[in-house]
C-alpha cells in the first residue's frame, strides 16, 4: 500500500480545493468508483435469492420503483409480517438493524428495529423522531436512505438503504490506515454529502469512520442522524456527538457554547487523519481531556505527505470562520 508518494494531490485534484481557502465540488466525487463484486455469505444468499449472484443483480433488487416508495413511506400499511428478516448488521444501545427482504417485491433493505423498553426517555424519544424527520427528506447518492418507517406495540423500525460493504471503520481496523489514493477517494465523498446537507441547513454533529457505510461498488454512505439536526438559524447551543470529533468551540463551558455548520468541516478534518493514520488525532483522555482539541495541537506521522498535512490543516482550524468551506 503506497502511502504519500502522490499525497493527497488526488483529494485536491478531485474537490479542486483554491488558494482561496475553499473547496470546491464537483458531481465527479460520486462517478470515478471502481466496480467490484464480492462473494456474499450463504445465509445471505438464501435470503437474497438469485439476486445475490452479481453486484449487478443484487443491485436491482435494492432499487425501488416509484409505487414501493410510496408504500414504504405509509406507515399506516407497514408491519413487520411484511419483511423475511436475515442476520443482524448491526447493535446499538436501542435495538439492532437486520439485512431484510420485502416480501411481496422481494426488495433488499436494512431494518433498523428499536425497542421502545429503551426509548423512554424523552431525549432518546426526541432523537429518534428528530433522525427520522430529516432522514427521510435527504436524497443523495453518498447518504444513507431511509424509505420509511412504523412503529407497533413494542418497536419503532426505521426501512434504510442496505450498504452492502458495512462500516468504513471495520474496513479500517482490518487494514489498518488506507493509502492517501483510497482516503481521497472516501474524503470526495463525505465532503460532497456534507455540501449537500448544509445546503438543506442539515448539520450532521456526528461524523465518524462508525457512522459511514460502503455500498456494494465502494460508494461512501453517511448514516446515523439521530445527532443531527435542521438548523434554520444556522447556530446551534447544544453539546453533542462524539469527544474524539468535537470541535473546539464545542468544547467551551455549559451556556457558552455556540457553533453551526462548520463543526462538521473540523469532523472531515479529523476523519482525513484517521483515514489516513489509523487513529483520531484528539484521542481524548481523562487526563487530557480538552487541551490539544483546544489548541488543535497535533502531530502528524512523517509517512503522511506534505499536501495530505496541509488538506487537514485547513480543516482543523481553531476559529471556524477560517476553515476550508464546501461550495458547489
Amino acid at each position: 500500500m503506497a502511502h504519500g508518494s502522490r499525497g493527497l494531490k488526488v483529494i485536491q485534484n478531485t474537490l479542486n480545493i483554491q488558494s482561496s481557502n475553499t473547496i470546491a465540488l464537483t458531481n465527479s466525487t460520486s462517478q470515478n468508483i471502481k466496480r467490484e463484486t464480492k462473494p456474499l455469505t450463504t445465509e445471505s444468499k438464501q435470503l437474497l435469492g438469485d439476486c445475490s449472484e452479481t453486484s449487478d443483480r443484487y443491485s436491482d433488487r435494492c432499487r425501488t420503483s416509484p409505487s414501493l416508495v410510496v408504500e414504504l413511506a405509509d406507515p399506516k400499511v407497514l408491519h413487520l409480517g411484511m419483511f423475511d428478516i436475515g442476520r443482524s448488521l448491526g447493535k446499538g444501545a436501542s435495538g439492532h438493524v437486520y439485512l431484510a427482504r420485502e416480501r411481496k417485491n422481494g426488495f433488499v433493505c436494512a431494518l433498523k428495529i428499536l425497542n421502545k423498553k429503551h426509548m423512554q426517555g424523552s431525549c432518546t424519544q426526541k432523537q429518534v423522531r428528530r433522525e427520522i424527520d430529516i432522514q427521510i427528506r435527504l436524497r443523495h447518492p453518498n447518504i444513507l436512505r431511509l424509505y420509511g418507517h412504523f412503529h407497533d406495540s413494542k418497536h419503532v423500525v426505521l426501512i434504510l438503504e442496505f450498504a452492502g460493504k458495512g462500516e468504513l471503520y471495520k474496513q479500517l481496523r482490518m487494514e489498518n490506515r488506507f493509502s492517501e489514493r483510497k482516503t481521497a477517494r472516501y474524503i470526495a465523498q463525505v465532503a460532497f454529502a456534507l455540501g449537500y446537507l448544509h445546503q438543506k441547513r442539515v448539520i450532521h454533529r456526528d461524523i465518524k469512520p462508525e457512522n459511514i457505510l460502503i455500498g456494494m461498488h465502494g460508494e461512501i454512505k453517511i448514516s446515523d442522524f439521530g445527532w443531527s439536526v435542521h438548523a434554520s438559524t444556522n447556530r446551534r447551543y447544544t453539546l453533542c456527538g462524539t469527544l474524539d470529533y468535537l470541535p473546539p468551540e464545542m468544547m467551551k463551558p455549559v451556556g457558552l457554547v455556540e457553533y453551526d455548520e462548520k463543526v462538521d468541516l473540523w469532523s472531515l478534518g479529523v476523519l482525513t487523519y484517521e483515514l489516513l493514520v489509523g487513529n483520531p488525532p484528539f484521542e481524548v483522555t481523562l487526563e487530557e481531556p480538552r487541551t490539544k482539541i483546544v489548541e488543535a495541537d497535533i502531530e502528524v506521522p512523517p509517512h503522511v505527505s506534505p499536501e495530505a498535512k496541509d488538506f487537514i490543516k485547513k480543516l482543523l482550524v481553531i476559529i471556524p470562520e477560517n476553515r476550508a468551506s464546501l461550495y458547489q
